[in-house]
C-alpha cells in the first residue's frame, strides 16, 4: 500500500502503516539493534540509543551524517532527523502482533523525495519479510516499481 502523502503547515508528511504478525519487542529490535538494522538498512547504525543520542548514516564515501534522536520511548516511539526533515516510527501492540506506523516529515518535495519514499516502502517490506524468516532477493526490482508510483504521487502534490 502506497504511503499517504499530505500537505502540512510546514511541508508534507508521508505515512506508512503496516500490520505485522510479530510482537512490538521483536519489531523494536529491528529498528534499534545494529545487527538487525543492518539487514534491512545497512547504511544506518545506532550510535547512542537515547533522546539526544545519535544514529549514523553511512554516506558510502567514508563520511557519516549524524541523525539526532528527537524522541525515544522504548518499544513505542523512535524519531530522528532525516536530512531537513524527520522520520518517526510508532509501534502499537495488537492481539495478533503489532501495528507499525512510519511518518516521514518532509519540508519540501524535491526530485529526491520519491526515492526516499520508495526506499522506506521497500525497507518496511524487507523488515516484514526478514521477521517472517524469508530471504530477500527482490529489493532493487521492488524499489524501481515503487519509485515510479512515488514519482507520480509526489508530482501530483507539487502541482497542487
Amino acid at each position: 500500500m502506497l504511503a499517504v502523502i499530505q500537505p502540512t503547515p510546514d511541508g508534507y508528511s508521508a505515512r506508512f502503516e503496516r500490520h505485522l504478525k510479530h510482537p512490538v519487542e521483536k519489531v523494536w529490535s529491528y529498528l534499534t539493534e545494529n545487527d538487525k538494522l543492518a539487514k534491512w538498512f545497512s547504511e544506518l547504525k545506532v550510535d547512542d540509543l537515547r533522546e539526544g543520542g545519535v544514529i549514523k548514516f553511512d554516506m558510502q564515501d567514508g563520511t557519516f551524517e549524524e541523525l539526532a534522536i528527537i524522541e525515544l520511548k522504548p518499544h513505542s516511539v523512535l524519531e530522528y532527523t532525516w536530512g531537513e526533515g524527520r522520520v518517526r516510527f510508532e509501534l502499537y501492540p495488537e492481539s495478533d502482533g503489532c501495528r507499525l506506523i512510519l511518518i516521514e516529515k518532509i519540508n519540501k518535495i524535491t526530485d529526491h523525495t520519491s526515492k526516499d519514499l520508495a526506499g522506506w516502502h521497500v525497507c518496511l517490506e524487507v523488515v516484514s519479510a526478514l521477521m517472517d524468516g524469508k530471504t530477500i532477493e527482490w529489493r532493487k526490482s521492488e524499489w524501481s516499481k515503487w519509485h515510479e508510483k512515488y514519482i507520480q504521487a509526489t508530482g501530483e502534490l507539487a502541482k497542487s
